[in-house]
């Protein structure tokens, strides 16, 4: 199973981005998946998380302005980022269960005027 992120790059504080992440399986297949981030010098966070049946929770620092959703057709998970903050700067990465845990490579992203 692979899972492959892009989508990062470099936006102004408000500004907006969208990050997916492309399985290598049936995206349905996975009993769960999410977005993590890490900042330099900081741990590993949780972001926003999607359940298999489609429920969705988020940290709360990125509520309201985060969303995270699946396109089942193109077997892709993505993440919607919206008035971004300085402090979002970070190397996101996806998550996904299925029997075990897969973690795709990250992409960075950075909020800088």
């Amino acid at each position: 199973v692979q899972l492959q992120a892009f989508g990062g790059g470099l936006v102004q504080p408000g500004g907006s981005l969208r990050l997916s992440c492309a399985t290598s399986r049936n995206i349905l297949g996975f009993t769960a998946m999410a977005w993590y981030r890490q900042a330099p010098g900081k741990e590993r966070e949780f972001v926003a998380g999607l359940a298999g049946r489609g429920n969705t929770n988020y940290r709360d620092s990125v509520k309201g302005r985060f969303t995270i959703s699946r396109d089942i057709a193109k077997n892709t998970l993505t993440l919607q980022m919206n008035n971004l903050k300085p402090e979002d700067t970070a190397v996101y990465y996806c998550n996904g269960r299925r029997g075990y845990e897969y973690w795709g490579q990250g992409t960075e992203v950075t909020v800088s005027s």
